[in-house]
């Protein structure tokens, strides 16, 4: 008798947990409706259609000439009139200061497996670089003994693989 009036007790509970109206908040109700009409914006439109991936290639290329270790450029500076001033033969193009050597953040596991979040990760020098930065390292050659020296700078830069007039 007990195991029976359980039991419809529990299927009385579902029903009316099963009956219950749960609201959508307005971003929810937003968030549902963007991505229906999304959905209807692609399937009315399509894809564009690229059959030379022309971007893609000469990002390639940008990316294996970058990979180049000896590829010669120049570094010039602008002063603040706008006039060019080469600061150094260089290897290879400026890397930003910011650029990270290791993934700057990392997924932990917080508290036995409650959740998850991101936090910072150091680099392997043991500090924690900006996320952006305005300076950049330039691999210049010392014009003195020709030995390759990153130097840090602040301005903007413009490197280029030839001489610029």
């Amino acid at each position: 008798m007990k195991r029976t009036f359980l039991f419809f007790m529990a299927l009385t509970l579902s029903m009316f947990l099963a009956g219950c109206d749960v609201q959508e908040s307005g971003e929810e109700l937003q968030a549902r409706q963007q991505a229906e009409q999304t959905k209807i914006a692609v399937q009315s439109t399509g894809m564009p259609s690229i059959i030379n991936f022309t971007e893609k290639k000469n990002m390639k290329m940008i990316l294996e000439m970058r990979d180049n270790a000896g590829l010669r450029t120049y570094t010039y500076m602008r002063d603040m009139h706008g006039v060019m001033h080469k600061l150094c033969d260089s290897i290879g193009y400026p890397i930003p200061y910011s650029t990270q050597y290791t993934n700057p953040q990392y997924v932990s596991e917080q508290g036995n497996g409650y959740g998850y979040a991101i936090i910072p990760q150091a680099d392997p020098n043991g500090l924690y670089s900006p996320e952006s930065a305005e300076g950049s390292y330039v691999m210049c050659l010392n014009p003195k003994d020709k030995q390759l020296t990153p130097v840090y700078v602040e301005e903007r830069l413009i490197t280029s693989p030839y001489e610029l007039q």
